[in-house]
């Protein structure tokens, strides 16, 4: 056969061609060049990211005959024979296929011996990590006292499984997976070093295919150029690779942002005729909505599809477009255990559409509330519409969705203007919600959460004067009053009360119990009340007879916490 793969012709032979791996190649350069060589070195990494070919160039830097260096010369006999891969002081093994000791042991009988033809005598080890522990303790001894014209280089995709005692006494370098872009920039400086016709876009899916491997993307490419009877158009390497158009993906979104179930699967039946590949279609979904997502935050950032991505990013509201990209990033694994792909696909997007977010504008500064900027003037009528049929889970979740909607905050300039309005009627929110009989239940009741919730549970109402709420806080919770919780916790007041709010938290002993010291108490009762009946219990007497058996402290209950 006069032909040769693209994989094997284009293998990188000297440092400065190896794509990527710029860590690597700076550490093994220098090390080099400063003659500072290490006996034995494991690289690191997933399958065709360059592991034996940074293996081989090591070899030749090592044995050319121009010297130790970082640029072989590649036309010596050593630097022909090593790339030729029939050089004698290179050893190269398959850990896979010799795992018994014995083999082991064969093989490094030969380590004390003087190099036939080289200056080092190298030991390539692939997938070392396959190895069994008879055989990394044979290596391991060799490793401890090495000769000085022998060289170790270790290769493995998974360096977890290679003992630490081997670890070491290595040098270590983790191979990275390839970018995209590296991957496709390579693939444009061969495809024109052949003369091969070919669309630009193609070679992005080739790219994302090769999923970090430049041995797979080489695979890929040689396979896309038989296809396309020796050039690459981007139809028939989609076809070739069974991945979807992206505009279905695009379809897919358009439709979710006019919230039809209907067109939503009516795209499905379409792409369902193409026979694609579903779990594709689910990263390609991915993918936009990352753009779309990086787009709103980031706009300069992006560099492809920027007009689609530009459109779709106004049509979705931010928090809908994260929503989306975790319902499909955990539809994934669903996506598998669906009883067919199709279905698997449809229940993912009618998921997104029936926890689709009901968006509500910022209550009017006047009270009033304004009309949704949805299609529906009701947000209650438009949430029930989407809400799921079946189950409470779904309403459930829509329900926290809408509370979480109707107490986001408004704007900057909105807040400003409210704050400003509020302040000349300072009192008449706090003096219709805030007294000291129902502080208990106004506490336990609101949304604040983290600490300046508990800041507020452990203190008790005192009075009101204007706009200033005055709070004893209990001495064995000083601790959490800080500049920043007092601030957390006026904040959370404003926005609940819809009026300026001031505190005036003072440390001293409590005339009243706080919500916090109420809660133990309850707990403490339910404990109680829960341990007396198990200890009236028949069954549970005759196990404590029996056995010896003893109640394990707090782990009985009568109620929820309050």
């Amino acid at each position: 056969m006069s032909y040769q793969v693209l994989a094997r012709k284009w293998r990188p032979r000297s440092f400065p061609s190896l794509v990527g791996q710029t860590h690597v190649v700076r550490a093994l350069t220098n090390a080099l060049e400063q003659k500072r060589l290490h006996h034995a070195y494991l690289l690191s990494g997933t399958r065709g990211v360059g592991k034996t070919t940074i293996a081989r160039i090591l070899a030749k830097a090592l044995n050319c005959e121009q010297g130790i260096g970082p640029e072989p010369c590649g036309q010596c006999a050593a630097c022909k024979e090593i790339d030729a891969g029939r050089f004698v002081d290179l050893m190269e093994v398959d850990a896979a296929s010799r795992t018994k000791v014995e083999q082991t042991r064969a093989l490094l009988d030969n380590v004390p011996f003087a190099p036939v033809k080289g200056r080092y005598k190298v030991y390539l080890i692939d997938e070392v990590h396959m190895f069994s522990a008879s055989s990394f303790n044979a290596l391991l001894k060799t490793l401890e006292e090495p000769p000085p014209h022998v060289c170790f280089i270790l290769a493995t995709t998974d360096p977890q499984r290679v003992p630490v005692t081997v670890l070491s006494r290595c040098l270590q370098f983790n191979l990275k997976r390839l970018l995209p872009e590296e991957i496709r920039a390579q693939l444009i400086r061969i495809l024109e070093a052949e003369k091969i016709p070919f669309e630009l876009s193609s070679l992005d899916l080739l790219a994302q295919a090769a999923d970090g491997s430049m041995r797979d993307a080489l695979s890929l490419l040689d396979q896309a150029i038989s296809y396309g009877a020796g050039k690459l158009i981007l139809e028939e390497v989609r076809t070739l690779l069974g991945t979807v158009d992206r505009a279905h993906s695009v379809h897919i979104l358009q439709a979710l942002a006019e919230g039809s179930g209907e067109k939503l699967l009516a795209e499905v039946a379409r792409i369902q005729e193409l026979t694609p590949d579903f779990q594709g279609l689910v990263e390609d979904l991915l993918w936009m909505l990352h753009q779309i997502a990086l787009y709103q935050q980031i706009p300069q950032a992006l560099s492809q599809e920027k007009e689609v991505v530009a459109a779709l990013a106004k049509q979705l509201p931010p928090e809908e477009v994260q929503l989306y990209y975790q319902i499909a990033l955990q539809g994934q694994e669903d996506l598998n255990l669906a009883p067919t792909p199709r279905m698997g696909l449809e229940m993912l997007l009618l998921r997104m559409l029936a926890f689709r977010p009901v968006s509500v504008e910022p209550q009017a500064l006047d009270g009033s509330a304004t009309t949704p900027n949805r299609s529906a003037s009701d947000p209650e009528t438009a949430a029930q519409s989407q809400a799921p049929k079946a189950g409470d889970t779904g309403r459930r979740e829509l329900e926290k969705m809408r509370r979480s909607l109707a107490a986001s905050k408004p704007s900057a300039a909105q807040q400003a203007i409210a704050e400003e309005k509020t302040e000349e009627q300072p009192s008449a929110a706090v003096g219709k919600l805030l007294n000291s009989a129902d502080w208990h239940g106004f506490v336990s009741g609101w949304e604040i959460q983290g600490v300046a919730r508990e800041l507020a549970q452990h203190c008790v109402f005192v009075r009101q004067e204007g706009t200033t709420l005055h709070l004893l806080l209990d001495p064995a919770s000083e601790k959490l009053l800080t500049a920043a919780t007092k601030r957390g916790l006026e904040k959370g007041l404003r926005r609940i009360l819809g009026s300026h709010v001031q505190l005036n938290i003072q440390v001293a002993a409590l005339p009243e119990e706080s919500p916090a010291q109420r809660r133990e108490k309850q707990q403490a009762q339910g404990q109680r009340e829960a341990e007396a009946i198990l200890d009236r219990d028949p069954g549970a007497q005759a196990m404590r007879e029996t056995f010896d058996a003893h109640w394990m402290p707090n782990t009985a209950t009568l109620n929820d916490e309050p």
